[in-house]
């Protein structure tokens, strides 16, 4: 490995953004320069709707091949695009710490989802918000949309959309100024996708111990369990990262509550859970959870009750009728 670190990231703006900022924290924690290497993935350039394209892995498998051709020496990607198996030879070793994990609603006049007039245009891409924008408002119509922020935020100036909806850690890391009304979505009520607002740090299995141990120190614990409920969730209900699910964990003390819906053309026939389970206090000690694999006693407490409560959340969607909802939609 050479003395500069060559850290793989799509070409987009919010992903050079991002990889920007974790590229920093990485000079911070090991005294050499890192170096962004642009790579262009299937996502950025086939401009056909996340829904048809299926989502999974469209933006990180060039990635992936480029990190395994030994182009870079890590990867930055944003964790909801990640499908939930492993990359062979690959490992995601570090999870900074979450920010604002919300969806937002942009509007020219600052007019509530709820009472967006009929036939008001929505745009997005993504299906899990499709379906919670016809369950907040059903006379709207929905307009599949693909395009960075800028371009995204134009069409509701320009008169073209009413309304979209955006991440909101998108537009903080961007550091986008706004002059369009914003309306944020509550997570208990609307919640995002698995590992939403999450960056995954991704290296080969065989890096050198010192990037190792460099990339493992950006980890934050809380997140990393949090990001591991919703994902082994995920996984366990075999839904791809763009399937229409939205599934938040919320940590409070000794507990974490999960708020996970799958969603159903019908409303009425969509799987809702909102449940609490008890975690262990001193689970989030230990540095080495971030590895994955609960390499001490500590970490590995918290990895196995990670995917415990996980799997018992897909097992109730399951049972409560959520295989039926995801079934085009594989990891």
């Amino acid at each position: 490995m050479s003395a500069v670190i060559r850290l793989g990231t799509r070409r987009s703006n919010l992903a050079m953004a991002q990889s920007g900022q974790v590229g920093r924290a990485l000079e911070r924690a090991t005294g050499r320069t890192v170096e962004l290497v642009p790579i262009t993935s299937e996502g950025d350039v086939n401009r056909a709707s996340l829904a048809s394209l299926g989502g999974t892995g469209i933006f990180a498998t060039r990635l992936r091949e480029a990190l395994l051709a030994d182009e870079c020496d890590l990867l930055v990607h944003s964790l909801k695009d990640l499908p939930t198996a492993p990359a062979p030879g690959l490992v995601v070793a570090a999870t900074p710490k979450r920010v604002d994990a919300r969806d937002l609603i942009i509007t020219r006049d600052g007019t509530a989802l709820e009472d967006l007039p009929a036939g008001s245009l929505v745009g997005t891409g993504s299906p899990r918000r499709m379906a919670q924008v016809r369950r907040a408002n059903p006379s709207v119509e929905i307009h599949d949309l693909r395009g960075n922020v800028d371009s995204r935020m134009a069409r509701v100036r320009d008169g073209e959309l009413d309304a979209i909806v955006l991440a909101a850690a998108g537009l903080g890391r961007l550091g986008t100024e706004i002059d369009l009304h914003v309306a944020p979505r509550e997570l208990d009520e609307w919640p995002t996708a698995a590992g939403q607002a999450v960056l995954a740090v991704e290296i080969r299995e065989d890096a050198p111990e010192e990037l190792r141990a460099g990339v493992v120190s950006l980890t934050d614990a809380e997140t990393a369990f949090a990001q591991a409920v919703e994902r082994f969730a995920l996984a366990g209900i075999e839904a791809g990262c763009h399937a229409p699910v939205g599934i938040h964990a919320f940590l409070d003390g000794d507990e974490v509550r999960v708020r996970a819906d799958v969603y159903a053309p019908d409303p009425d026939d969509s799987v809702l859970l909102d449940e609490r389970w008890s975690i262990p206090s001193g689970i989030f000690s230990g540095d080495g959870y971030s590895r994955g694999s609960g390499s001490d006693d500590a970490t590995a407490g918290a990895h196995l009750r990670a995917r415990e409560i996980g799997n018992e959340i897909a097992s109730r969607l399951l049972i409560a009728g959520a295989a039926g909802l995801v079934a085009d939609n594989p990891s």
